[in-house]
């Protein structure tokens, strides 16, 4: 059982009954919203640590209200959509989402999808510091913050994790099967697409030019590889 907060936000009052009888049953604490500006609201007064939160919905739609929540890095988000097109589900990824899920779903993938999106990394493994440093790139775990120079910038809780994996394992070329198990769990591993749209928005955040990367390079037909010798900062 786990005493997570969820929010759903939905504009279908029996996906709202469904998620929360759901949600309740297995030992989360839920509110709901049936609209995007509703959803913002509960969100500052429930602080929840994770959000359902449909794509499509009349005022604010699921994309605005995703960039909006994800102002706090703390907040796990799973959009919901109708719409299994590739560019739909990078559109829920590139907004901030952590993961999405295709309706209609089943229960299990639902639940499975919750447990995976609030699975975190330990904070310190081995002996990790929580604060590194990697020529001009400073990485703070603690605060979940990234800078490079003097530009700071904050991590998505998968971003975080993806980020501390890659910088546990330096100069090693990781595959994307490892890097999605690892971070994800056992249930992800062929989702190549959905990994790079994180990589992208991570570079985003950690790389003086992103298109033309230093630290996190590709590995081609393999992976990802974290170039450098992080030192405790």
């Amino acid at each position: 059982m786990s005493a997570a907060r969820i929010l759903v936000v939905d504009d279908e009052p029996q996906i709202r009954r469904i998620m929360r009888t759901t949600l309740t049953g297995a030992g989360y604490e839920v509110e709901d919203a049936k609209t995007g500006e509703e959803g913002l609201e509960k969100f500052r007064e429930f602080r929840p640590d994770l959000v359902l939160l449909d794509i499509n919905m009349p005022g604010m739609g699921g994309l605005a209200a995703c960039r909006a929540m994800r102002a706090d890095a703390n907040t796990a988000i799973i959009m919901l959509t109708v719409r299994n097109a590739e560019a739909s589900k990078v559109e829920a990824l590139d907004a901030g989402a952590d993961d999405y899920v295709t309706k209609p779903f089943s229960t299990p993938e639902l639940l499975a999808r919750i447990r995976a999106t609030l699975r975190r990394l330990p904070a310190v493994t081995n002996g990790a510091p929580s604060k590194i440093r990697v020529g001009r790139l400073i990485v703070d775990f603690g605060s979940r913050s990234v800078s490079n120079g003097s530009n700071t910038v904050h991590l998505t809780p998968k971003e975080l994790d993806l980020l501390r994996f890659l910088t546990q394992h330096p100069n090693e070329a990781i595959s994307h099967r490892q890097l999605l198990q690892a971070v994800w769990g056992p249930d992800y591993g062929d989702q190549v697409d959905y990994l790079r749209v994180f990589i992208m928005n991570l570079r985003r955040k950690v790389e003086t030019s992103p298109e033309k990367p230093e630290y996190i390079t590709t590995e081609p037909w393999v992976g990802y590889r974290f170039n450098g010798s992080p030192e405790p900062a």
